[in-house]
């Protein structure tokens, strides 16, 4: 069966069965234009089967007391949508999924236009560089988050906040959303607004007993994986070739990110393989995130390996930084006076955070958050003070990683191409 018809075979199934990814919300049942976006609730359990692929079209999202089984080996197809109508999952507070494959029956989120078929792990027309194709997965709990203006909730973004089930944050650091392991996230990260992408894997607020391993994110346009706040550990994790950064930890992330690869070249607008952020406001500023075991591998010109910023606050272990003459950035901000503020570098002083046995190929660099190439640092010797002293803080020719990134990922699309 070729792949239009597999897709519209399958379309035809779910929406005979307990699965109807295309369905209205009933907000939407009473104008059904194509231009609204679709949204359909899951309220109980429900279970997508690997036996046909899934068809995505629009949003599903698996609310609070719902429970969403994906079997191993399943495909979902994902349409693309415009703008707030693209296609994504949605795991909101008080939801679960069950997503638990293995490497040789990968889970895999892709884009309804990949000719992959049931039982293929790898279709054959689709590139790394191909991106924007779809939304991604977002997974949201209960767990700390430090949001801005002293919020202990607030919004996730990609997703509009009228729409009610983009809330994440609160007070329980072992919130459960359930598990998702050996899962694939290809050709996403489509734009909602100037400026506003959903990432491969965006988690917000997701607690430690929630189950994450084995991840890949492959050809996204925006972020490969983005915490924004949470305690939840991810191990096993390959983000492969993302149009913005790599891993992203934003407002206070305190878990552990263990066993990674960033991988990421040329011609999608990288950014950076790590950029890290600390609290954002005055609610949970005490956590700190750890980086261990991991690889930042820039294959071309475009992009820099690791910018630390806005309070960054955590531990970097074993990690090689593979740059391509780019320097691994600590940002500071100076005040009147030319005195350091709270920031990166700040912490980086005080212990806050800190690097053991990390392997830094092209160097540290201290930048101010207030200059840039049309108006220089005010603070010039400050500047350059700042900088030989993290060259005597920062673990530059350490051990760094001994992760075998291409044997773990040898399930992943990236592995099957022979891309690693």
């Amino acid at each position: 069966m070729n792949t239009l018809k597999k897709i519209a075979h399958s379309a035809m199934i779910l929406a005979m069965g307990s699965v109807v990814l295309t369905s209205c919300s009933d907000d939407d049942e009473e104008d059904p234009t194509p231009s609204k976006p679709t949204v359909r609730i899951i309220t109980g359990e429900e279970t997508w089967s690997a036996d046909e692929v899934v068809t995505l079209d629009g949003k599903v999202v698996v609310e609070d007391g719902g429970k969403l089984t994906i079997e191993p080996g399943t495909i979902i197809k994902a349409a693309a949508g415009q703008g707030t109508t693209a296609s994504a999952l949605i795991i909101a507070r008080g939801g679960t999924i069950d997503a638990e494959g293995d490497a040789d029956n990968p889970i895999i989120f892709t884009s309804a236009s990949d000719n992959i078929e049931v039982g293929q792990t790898a279709g054959t027309n689709l590139e790394r560089e191909d991106n924007q194709l779809w939304g991604g997965v977002i997974i949201l709990g209960y767990a700390p988050t430090s949001a801005e203006n002293g919020d202990t909730e607030t919004n996730i973004e990609g997703i509009p906040a009228e729409a009610g089930y983009g809330k994440y944050g609160g007070d329980d650091e072992n919130d459960d959303s359930g598990v998702f392991k050996y899962v694939s996230i290809r050709h996403g990260g489509i734009s909602i607004g100037d400026g506003n992408e959903i990432n491969g894997l965006t988690l917000g607020g997701v607690g430690r007993d929630t189950e994450i391993s084995n991840i890949e994110i492959y050809g996204t346009l925006d972020d490969g994986i983005e915490c924004f706040g949470g305690t939840v550990d991810i191990d096993n994790a390959l983000v492969y070739y993302q149009g913005d950064d790599g891993l992203d930890l934003d407002q206070n992330y305190s878990g552990t990110i263990s066993n990674f690869a960033v991988i990421h070249g040329d011609g999608i607008g990288t950014d950076e393989s790590l950029e890290i952020d600390g609290p954002e406001g005055s609610t949970y500023t005490d956590g700190q995130f750890k980086l261990m075991n991991g690889f930042c591998i820039i294959e071309g010109e475009d992009g820099s390996s690791a910018d630390f910023k806005s309070k960054a606050q955590g531990f970097v272990e074993n990690v090689t930084f593979m740059a391509g003459g780019k320097a691994v950035k600590f940002r500071t901000k100076f005040d009147g006076d030319c005195a350091h503020g709270s920031d990166a570098y700040s912490n980086l002083l005080d212990g806050m955070l800190s690097f053991t046995d990390c392997d830094i190929e092209d160097g540290v660099k201290v930048y101010d958050a207030n200059a840039d190439d049309e108006n220089p640092t005010t603070c010039p010797d400050e500047l350059a003070a700042s900088q030989v002293t993290a060259d005597e803080e920062v673990t530059q020719d350490g051990a760094g990683s001994s992760f075998d990134y291409q044997s773990v990922f040898s399930w992943t699309c990236a592995g099957e191409r022979g891309e690693l």
